[in-house]
């Protein structure tokens, strides 16, 4: 399969456990891999048959800096549902939340979850 890459998309949310995260907020990068066949946008050069990365951007965008949410869990489960109900073509997606900045004492680069999900039919 086809696959569409955006890599660190960078956001700033309120998303977390702890008050102070949802108070004072963090920044946040998404990475997806979207599965979409190309073959008809490539040989017609036509965008319709595709998947439009400034909409991806947006849809991503109002997600991480909307409502709050505790879990990355559930922010990148968000990401991949709308991204299902925008794109009829696409056909699966893999979603990585990064928080470079979690409260968690120690040294770290930072925590991500990453979701493998396909299209149900």
């Amino acid at each position: 399969m086809d696959k569409i890459i955006l890599k660190e998309m960078a956001f700033y949310g309120y998303h977390g456990l702890f008050p102070q995260e949802n108070h004072l907020g963090q920044r946040f990068y998404v990475d997806l891999e979207l599965h979409v066949d190309v073959r008809q946008a490539a040989a017609t050069d036509d965008m319709n048959a595709s998947i439009n990365y400034g909409t991806v951007y947006n849809i991503v965008k109002d997600i991480v800096e909307g409502e709050a949410k505790k879990l990355i869990e559930t922010l990148a489960e968000t990401i991949a549902n709308a991204l299902f109900e925008t794109f009829d073509q696409l056909k699966g997606c893999v979603v990585k939340v990064t928080k470079p900045d979690a409260p968690i004492p120690g040294h770290f680069a930072s925590v991500a979850v990453e979701i493998s999900r396909e299209r149900s039919l």
